[in-house]
Parts: C-alpha cells; sequence; structure tokens
C-alpha cells in the first residue's frame, strides 16, 4: 500500500488560472496543466530565491520532494513556451496556508486538500 500523500502548502490561490499565446484562437492550441504546488514551487524558488530546502520547510514537504515538484513545473512550463501552448494551472495536492500564519497553526488537524486527499498531518 503507497504512502498516504501530504498536501503541500501554498500561500495563496494563482491570481490567473490560465496563461496563453497573445493572437492565437483558443480553440487553435494545445496546453499543459501545471498543479498550484507546481506554481508554488517555481515562485519560492524562481522569483523568491529561496533555497530549495527553505521553500521545502515552508512548503510542509521533504527537499527531494520539493525538487520533484520544482522539475515537473519547469519542464512543463518550459514545454508550453516553446511550443506556443497554453497554461491552465488547477489541480494538484495543496491547501492554502496563509505564510503569515504562526507554525504551530500550519499543522496538527486534519484538513481536506484541494485534490481530493486528506492532508496527513
Amino acid at each position: 500500500m503507497p504512502r498516504p500523500k501530504i498536501c503541500r502548502r501554498v500561500s495563496s490561490r494563482p491570481v490567473h488560472g490560465f496563461y496563453k499565446p497573445q493572437g492565437v484562437p483558443l480553440q487553435d492550441l494545445k496546453g499543459v496543466t501545471l498543479p498550484v504546488e507546481g506554481l508554488e514551487a517555481i515562485r519560492l524558488a524562481d522569483a523568491e530565491g529561496l533555497e530549495q530546502e527553505t521553500a521545502a520547510r515552508q512548503m510542509g514537504i521533504s527537499r527531494p520532494t520539493f525538487s520533484r515538484i520544482l522539475s515537473e513545473a519547469r519542464r512543463q512550463v518550459a514545454r508550453a513556451l516553446s511550443s506556443g501552448w497554453a497554461i491552465r494551472i488547477e489541480g494538484g495536492d495543496y491547501e492554502v496556508t496563509p505564510p503569515d500564519l504562526p507554525p504551530q497553526h500550519k499543522r496538527g488537524r486534519q484538513r481536506e486538500c484541494e485534490g481530493g486527499f486528506r492532508c496527513a498531518e
């Protein structure tokens, strides 16, 4: 039996859930889906410049898991940008936890993840 999925903590929901090349009709586009935790990993590592260990701690996951999420997210974004595809940001196994919430309130109770899994806490 596989280990239960652990929800990844994200600081907020995405501002927009869809990005596409300008001037291309939507029905003519292929696309990729980027999970919300993938966007959060890119934000923490690339936009915020955090070390992977620090970013992983902020998301409540191990560093190797963070590295896998980040690699897959970067791969999806690179494929979409280099191919002229749309990017849909949705789904995944995450919970929205404000970054200014004290650590003792971030864990310790069961919550439903956005992906439908129960958070293993």
